[in-house]
């Protein structure tokens, strides 16, 4: 009978351990902004979700599974000073393996914002936003809609796909699949770049776009929709020459996987 007894209790004990981590909670602020907003979000692990609005004001929300915020583990810290916020995650260093853990960071911001992003492991997706954009993550996807101004991407291992009016446009992964559509209206700034280490490049340009291009992949194929103005010579593997004109320099590289140059 004793045994049994020692059993039950071992057996509630398991069912409360896993019960406990699946609890989640939350965390939600508002900051006013009177100008153009500056956003600075940090976080070692989580998924991030952002989208431009017509208020005055930024909204974030915090949400956990399998954690607590508090001191002791998920810390939230912000800052503001006037029009710029910083927001940081922080997850403890410590790990067990019952149960699933996530956190998840959701925002809503002015759609004029310049916007620094950045997380360890998880995925990345903003839509509405109007302003210079640096979007970096070690470990997940990154997603853009409706975009207008300036926008670094980069993914330890993950795939971009990006969509937007732009004026700068560097993207980068170093193991996934870039695809980036350049709405009507973009013109180029500055130099652009688009690289992966392995995986296929698909970049959609308004008919009139102008530019030096630069293609080459390692191990693939190309695919180009515009006609060239080239110079010297060319392989099958290495493409360099000037689209409608020419313009700034704009270089997409893959280490292995194929380049298509479409028109929209």
């Amino acid at each position: 009978m004793r045994r049994h007894v020692w059993v039950g209790i071992v057996s509630a004990s398991v069912v409360l351990a896993v019960a406990s981590f699946a609890r989640g909670d939350e965390w939600n602020k508002r900051f006013a902004v009177t100008g153009k907003a500056e956003l600075r979000v940090v976080t070692s692990d989580g998924d991030v979700t952002l989208r431009g609005g017509e208020g005055k004001s930024i909204e974030a929300r915090v949400t956990t599974t399998g954690w607590r915020i508090g001191p002791d583990e998920v810390r939230v810290i912000d800052y503001q000073t006037g029009d710029r916020v910083e927001l940081e995650v922080r997850l403890p260093h410590y790990h067990w393996n019952l149960g699933h853990r996530s956190v998840r960071i959701d925002l809503t911001v002015p759609r004029e914002i310049d916007l620094e992003i950045r997380t360890g492991d998880g995925n990345i997706a903003t839509e509405g936003v109007k302003g210079e954009t640096r979007l970096s993550t070690g470990d997940g996807n990154i997603h853009t809609e409706l975009l207008e101004g300036g926008l670094d991407a980069s993914s330890g291992d993950g795939n971009l796909t990006v969509n937007g009016r732009f004026g700068r446009l560097h993207l980068k992964s170093g193991d996934g699949r870039i695809d980036a559509r350049v709405a009507a209206g973009s013109k180029m700034t500055e130099d652009w770049s688009v690289h992966s280490g392995d995986g296929d490049v698909t970049v959609r340009l308004p008919g009139n776009f102008s530019a030096d291009l630069s293609l080459h992949t390692g191990d693939g194929h190309i695919h180009l929709d515009f006609p060239l103005t080239v110079s010297g010579s060319m392989r099958e593997s290495d493409i360099r020459g000037k689209m409608n004109g020419g313009g700034m320099n704009f270089t997409i590289h893959t280490g292995d996987g194929s380049i298509h140059v479409e028109k929209l």
